[in-house]
């Protein structure tokens, strides 16, 4: 069966080589990985076109979604630097709410 998904190493690649190829060296890190997580294309993004302002930050992130793998990673992230949620919630520009629901779901699906 093929794979439908997107590619997003060739889209974020070309975006670099037509439009921004003196930021290509400094995405090229990340564009080398095997697999990309949501939170690796975030900060390509981020990379390439710069940060945004606070209204078009909030209706990025209302349309973002996140695999198992990446809550993991966040939840990793946390763990290992002592965050509490709303610092953790900062950092990867989330809600409070939403750490503490998936904290909720999958670290007590662990723990059970």
């Amino acid at each position: 069966m093929q794979n439908l998904g997107i590619n997003y190493k060739q889209i974020l690649s070309d975006i670099l080589d037509k439009k921004f190829p003196y930021k290509k060296e400094e995405c090229l890190p990340l564009l080398k990985k095997d697999t990309l997580s949501a939170i690796h294309i975030i900060e390509i993004n981020e990379r390439i076109f710069g940060t945004t302002d606070k209204e078009t930050n909030s209706f990025n992130q209302k349309h973002r979604s996140y695999s198992k793998s990446d809550i993991f990673h966040i939840l990793d992230y946390q763990k290992k630097h002592n965050l509490n949620n709303s610092q953790l919630a900062n950092y990867f520009k989330l809600s409070r709410n939403t750490v503490a629901k998936w904290k909720k779901i999958f670290l007590n699906k662990i723990s059970q």
